[in-house]
């Protein structure tokens, strides 16, 4: 046979094969893009694998929308799951509303004024929306925006008309906030971050669900919550969390949507939360866990009426 054709044959038998193969690779892409599951990286041998299983195995049978975002210092560990994925964000904005202040403080070498202080905590601490909404309105689109940029967090939309609840965050930028609030950077102050994380340290009982289920006695929590509820996607149920201790520097962010009730969301919540903590801070059957109050309340944020 002529070399030639010889080559000419396994080319065109290659040519078939990949034609053959093609098909089912464009068959299976959509399957994976509507489904995408939790992803996670370990420095600790063992521990990814883990978390991703039983992050999973939390999430089975859930309905909703959930996004997850994970990460623990001191084990280099990161879990992500819809981490680019937008969502309202109903009270959650407030920790970034009370960042922009304080970092905009610093940058005019000033310290709160006591008004200031005065609504920062019952913001934080109660999530009260009339001092958000104040605070809100004294910093501006311009230092809102400013602080967005300098933390980084570039896929955060501030709310539009003042309804600062229809924020649009992701996980990946509520864990950039987390991580700058929970560890020594050029953004916030070192007096700061401690001020933040006192006030989501002394958040009222009654909204103090979501991330911190489940959390040892061994570690201290930090958290705040939000939720909405509108025609569209059912109710928002989100709740970012930060914890110190046991030899562990971690922080949660999980964002959901398309919840039937609020209780939904915060049991799809806190399922996650404690797979995590257990995962990421193994205890003994002595050690005290914490359990959130029966009754999550969240104060309801200003939305604008819908058709």
């Amino acid at each position: 046979m002529d070399p030639r054709t010889s080559r000419r044959t396994g080319a065109l038998a290659a040519a078939l094969g990949a034609a053959l193969l093609i098909p089912t690779v464009a068959a299976a892409t959509p399957a994976a893009a509507a489904t995408p599951t939790v992803s996670c990286t370990s420095a600790k041998a063992g521990l990814a694998a883990k978390l991703q299983k039983d992050i999973t195995a939390a999430l089975a049978n859930r309905k909703g929308t959930v996004a997850v975002g994970l990460y623990d210092r001191s084990t280099s560990t990161t879990c992500t799951l819809r981490a680019t994925s937008s969502y309202d964000s109903a009270s959650t904005v407030k920790v970034t509303v009370l960042a922009t202040l304080l970092w905009d403080a610093k940058k005019h070498n000033r310290y709160l004024t006591d008004r200031e202080a005065s609504l920062a905590k019952a913001m934080i601490t109660q999530s009260d929306n009339n001092a958000t909404t104040t605070l809100w309105k004294q910093l501006g689109m311009t230092k809102i925006k400013g602080f967005l940029a300098a933390a980084g967090m570039t896929k955060t939309v501030p709310g539009a008309n003042g309804y600062w609840g229809l924020t649009q965050e992701n996980v990946t930028d509520e864990q950039k906030l987390l991580k700058l609030v929970t560890a020594k950077n050029s953004v916030l102050s070192d007096n700061s971050r401690a001020y933040i994380l006192k006030l989501m340290g002394q958040v009222i009982s009654s909204q103090r669900w979501g991330t911190p289920a489940g959390a040892p006695s061994t570690v201290s929590v930090h958290v705040k919550n939000g939720w909405l509820q509108r025609a569209t996607h059912g109710w928002r149920v989100h709740s970012l969390g930060t914890f110190n201790g046991a030899g562990h520097d971690y922080m949660i962010s999980v964002l959901t949507q398309d919840n039937s009730t609020m209780d939904y969301g915060v049991t799809t919540i806190q399922n996650v939360a404690k797979a995590i903590h257990k995962d990421l801070v193994p205890t003994t059957s002595a050690t005290a866990v914490y359990t959130p109050t029966s009754k999550p309340s969240e104060a309801y944020v200003a939305v604008p009426p819908q058709g």
